[in-house]
Order: structure tokens, then sequence, then C-alpha cells
């Protein structure tokens, strides 16, 4: 009997390894890299200047045209300017993500 109380013993020690485990699995599978994406996103944000072009967190395409502190104003049409704030700023936008326009594909194909 006396070595089932010793059996028991570390048995109780297990789950508690079993536990921390499991949290720091889930830290460094989630915790860290939304904390990397945070801090990404707050650097693409601080520095946003005139005329990056940009997409808000509402799938919103404009160009910077003013930078304040906190704000941000976008032009979304030709004369259009809205005002956001910096963290309403999703990402800007690269040239690879830029959408083709039409009117050079047509004027191509009427060349020929």
């Amino acid at each position: 009997m006396h070595y089932a109380a010793e059996g028991g013993g570390a048995g109780g020690f297990t789950p508690i390894l079993m536990i921390a485990l499991l949290f720091g699995v889930m830290y460094f599978m989630m915790i860290r890299p939304q904390q990397k994406r945070r801090r990404e996103a707050e650097s693409m944000q601080a520095n946003l200047s005139v005329g990056d072009e940009v997409v808000t967190i509402g799938g919103l395409y404009g160009t910077v045209t003013g930078v304040e502190d906190d704000s941000v104003l976008l032009e979304v049409a030709p004369g259009v300017q809205t005002r956001y704030a910096r963290p309403a700023i999703a990402r800007v936008v690269t040239p690879v993500e830029r959408p083709v326009e039409s009117s050079t594909e047509e004027s191509d194909s009427v060349k020929d």
C-alpha cells in the first residue's frame, strides 16, 4: 500500500503539467502571432503618408490626402474626401493588388 500512495502523487502532477503545456502551445500558436500582426498594423498606420492608396476595414478604397494625429483624410472619388480614424485603415494597397484597368486592354485590341 505504500507504493500505491507514491504512484497517486505522481499521477496528480501529470494533469498540471498537461495544462501548463496546453497554455504554452496556445501562447505560441495564437497569442504571439496576434501580437505580431497588431504591431505590424500599428506600424503601417503610423507610417501613412499623402498619396498612399489604402483600403479601410470596411473595404473602401481611397487615396490619402491628409494625415493628422489620430485621423486620415481619404479621397474616395474625385473631389470627395472623408475622414477616418487611423485604426480604420486595414492595409496599404501594393501595385500588385491594384485592379487592372479595362481601358488598356481595349486600346490594345483596337490597335490590332
